[in-house]
């Protein structure tokens, strides 16, 4: 939220989790889904990729 008010209850408390992901399961390489979320109400601000490469077709 980077200093912007909630869309849902006005709050700027925000947190983030990340979650790993990977191309297909025997892929050794990965990343991470990262959420933004409000911490008064949870509502979900962002979810965003992290090393977008790894989808890449080579």
């Amino acid at each position: 939220m980077e200093n912007r008010e909630c869309l849902k209850c006005g709050s700027t408390e925000e947190g983030t989790d990340y979650m790993p992901i990977k191309n297909s399961k025997m892929s050794m390489s990965g990343g991470n889904k990262i959420y933004t979320f409000c911490l008064e109400c949870g509502e979900v601000d962002s979810i965003r990729i992290e090393n977008t490469e790894i989808f890449r077709k080579k």
